[in-house]
C-alpha cells in the first residue's frame, strides 16, 4: 500500500521514474525502436503441411518460363523467339475459341437488359431466364445456396440420370463447386480425423494429378500410391492394388481408394470389366471410392467408352450398389474442356451416393463457411449439361464449332503420339483419351550423375535443360509420380497443329543433340 500511495502522489515525475530493476515505458519504447525484430510468421514456423506440399502443374518450371517470357519482352537475346507452355489444360490460353452459345448465356445473365435484344438467340435467352429464377433477387451477383442454385442442380442430376441410361440421380446428392479441384478437397478433409493415433491413407494412381498427392500433403493424410502399368497402356491391375494395400496396413488406416478414369497425365481409359474388379477390391477392403471422372467424354480411341463407376456399382447390384462413391465432373474438363475450355471460369460438381446421411450434414455444413461457389461458374455448369437441342435456334451453330474442336483435338492427340515415337529413346503410349500424353524417354547415365551433382531428379535436370535451350515448357514425370529408374514428362494436346509440329520437331533436335552431349 505504501508503494501504492508513494507512485501515485509522485505525479508525472513517477511516471518517468523506474521502479528497481525496471526500464521506464520511454526507455523500453526506443529499445524497442531500435532492436532488430524477426517476423512472426517465418518459413521456420509457417504450416508444416504446407511446406511439404508440392503442386508440380505451377511448380519452378513454369515460374522459370515466366520469367523467360518477361526477358524476351525486355528484348533479353535468347535461342528462340517464345515460350511454349506445353504444360495444363487451358484450352483458350492455346488459342482455342469459345463457343458462341455458351458466352451468350453467360453475357444474359451478367447483363439482364439484353434479354430484349434481337440480336441474341431465343433458346440463349431461355436458358439464362431459366438460371435467374434460380437467383436470389434474379441476378448473379447475389450468393446461391453453399451446394449450388436449386435449379441447377436438378439439371445436373438430369445431365447424370440420361448419361447412365435412366439410372436415378437425386439433386440432393449433388454439390456445385469452383472446379472439380474444390469438391475433390472438400470430400478429402472429412478424412483428416486419426484413428487409434494414425492418419487415414488414401490410394491414388501413380502416375497422378498433382492435386491429390498436394491435397494429401495439406490435410496430413497417409499417401498410398499404386502404379499404373506403363507397358499395359497405363492399365490398372488389381494385384498391384493388393500389393500398395499391403505395406501400408500397419502405418495408416486406408479409407480411400482414388481412380482417375480417364487418366491424367497417363491418358487410359478403364474398361467396364476392369471397373468391376476395382469395385470388387474397393468392398473387399472397405475403401469409399473417389471417381475422377472429369474427363469423361474425353475418348479418341475406337476401342473405348467411358463407363461410370456410378453406373456400373449399380448394374453389378448388392452389396455393391450400396457402396459409398464421391464423383466429379468440372466444366473446365472433359467434354466441356474439349470444345468449351472454360478454365477461368471456376464450376464442377460433385455427386456423392449412399454416404451416412449424417456425414453429409457435416459436409455441407463445412462448404457453407466458403459461402457459395462462383455463381457465373454456376451458370456455365447449366449450359454444358443442358446444351441447345435439335429444335433450337443456337442448335446448328453450336454443333459446328464442337464438332471442328472434336475433330481436331483427336487429329492432334495422333499427331502428338506420332511424333514423340519419331525421336530415339521415346516411347508414347496411345492417348486413348483425356488432353495429355505422359511419354518416357531414355536418359544417358552422364545426364542423371550431373543431375544428381546439382540435387535435381534427372526429368526435372532435362526439363530444364529443354526450358533454356528452345522455351518449350513442359511438366517432368517426378511431378507426377512414376517407377524409380524411368523418366516422363506430361504435354498437353491443345496447342494448334502447326505449333505442335514445330514444337516436336524443335524437342526432337535438341534431344538428338542432348543425347550426343551427354554419350
Amino acid at each position: 500500500m505504501m508503494m501504492a500511495t508513494a507512485r501515485q502522489n509522485s505525479g508525472s515525475a513517477g511516471r518517468d521514474a523506474d521502479w528497481p530493476g525496471m526500464a521506464s515505458s520511454s526507455t523500453m519504447a526506443a529499445a524497442a525502436a531500435t532492436s532488430p525484430r524477426g517476423k512472426v510468421l517465418t518459413e521456420d514456423n509457417v504450416f508444416v503441411n504446407l511446406r511439404k506440399m508440392e503442386y508440380a502443374v505451377l511448380g519452378p518450371l513454369l515460374i522459370r518460363a515466366l520469367e523467360i517470357d518477361e526477358e524476351l519482352q525486355k528484348g533479353v537475346k535468347k535461342p528462340f523467339k517464345e515460350v511454349t507452355k506445353s504444360t495444363g489444360g487451358d484450352a483458350h490460353a492455346m488459342g482455342q475459341q469459345p463457343i458462341t452459345f455458351l458466352r451468350q448465356v453467360l453475357t444474359l445473365t451478367v447483363s439482364p437488359n439484353l434479354l430484349n435484344d434481337p440480336s441474341y438467340p431465343e433458346d440463349a435467352k431461355a436458358r439464362a431466364r431459366m438460371v435467374l429464377e434460380g437467383c436470389k433477387g434474379g441476378s448473379v451477383g447475389a450468393y446461391s445456396e453453399s451446394a449450388g442454385i436449386e435449379r441447377v442442380r436438378k439439371d445436373v442430376a438430369r445431365y447424370i440420370q440420361e448419361r447412365d441410361g435412366g439410372i436415378p440421380c437425386d439433386y440432393h446428392n449433388i454439390i456445385l463447386s469452383n472446379g472439380a479441384s474444390d469438391g475433390i478437397k472438400s470430400f478429402l478433409r472429412l478424412f483428416n480425423e486419426r484413428i487409434d493415433d494414425k492418419p487415414s491413407g488414401v490410394m491414388i494412381p501413380i502416375p497422378q494429378y498433382p492435386l491429390f498427392s498436394a491435397t494429401l500433403a495439406e490435410f496430413g493424410l497417409a499417401q498410398i500410391g499404386y502404379y499404373l502399368d506403363e507397358d499395359n497402356k497405363w492399365s490398372l491391375q488389381i494385384n498391384e492394388l493388393e500389393r500398395a494395400l499391403g505395406e501400408v496396413k500397419d502405418t495408416c488406416n486406408p479409407r480411400v481408394l482414388v481412380v482417375i478414369n480417364p487418366g491424367n497425365p497417363t491418358g487410359q481409359v478403364l474398361t467396364r470389366k476392369n471397373i468391376e474388379d476395382v469395385i470388387h477390391f474397393a468392398h473387399k477392403h472397405h475403401l469409399f471410392l473417389l471417381a475422377d471422372e472429369v474427363y469423361q467424354d474425353n475418348i479418341y480411341d475406337k476401342d473405348s467408352a467411358f463407363h461410370s463407376f456410378k453406373k456400373v456399382m449399380t448394374e453389378m447390384g448388392e452389396p455393391y450398389s450400396k457402396m459409398e462413391l464421391a464423383s466429379f465432373m468440372s466444366i473446365s474438363k472433359a467434354h466441356i474442356q474439349r470444345y468449351m475450355g472454360e478454365c477461368g471460369i471456376r464450376g464442377g460438381y460433385t455427386e456423392i451416393i449412399n454416404m451416412d446421411p449424417k456425414v453429409m450434414k457435416v459436409l455441407l455444413k463445412s462448404i457453407s463457411v466458403m459461402l457459395c461457389p462462383t455463381v457465373l461458374g454456376q451458370v456455365m455448369m447449366d449450359v454444358v449439361v443442358n446444351p441447345p437441342r435439335p429444335n433450337e435456334p443456337s442448335y446448328e451453330q453450336f454443333q459446328k464449332e464442337k464438332n471442328e474442336t472434336l475433330r481436331s483435338l483427336a487429329e492432334r492427340s495422333h499427331l502428338i503420339v506420332d511424333m514423340l515415337n519419331s525421336i530415339p529413346g521415346y516411347k508414347a503410349n496411345p492417348a486413348m483419351g483425356a488432353m495429355y500424353v505422359f511419354p518416357r524417354f531414355e536418359l544417358p547415365p552422364k545426364a542423371i550423375e550431373d543431375a544428381q551433382a546439382k540435387g535435381q531428379e534427372p526429368d526435372v535436370f532435362y526439363a530444364f535443360k529443354l526450358l533454356e535451350s528452345t522455351g518449350i515448357c513442359v511438366i517432368p514425370g517426378s511431378g507426377f509420380g512414376q517407377k524409380p529408374g524411368t523418366y516422363h514428362f506430361r504435354t498437353t494436346i491443345l496447342p494448334q497443329k502447326e505449333k505442335i509440329k514445330t514444337m516436336l520437331e524443335t524437342l526432337k533436335q535438341f534431344h538428338i543433340k542432348f543425347l550426343k552431349e551427354y554419350s
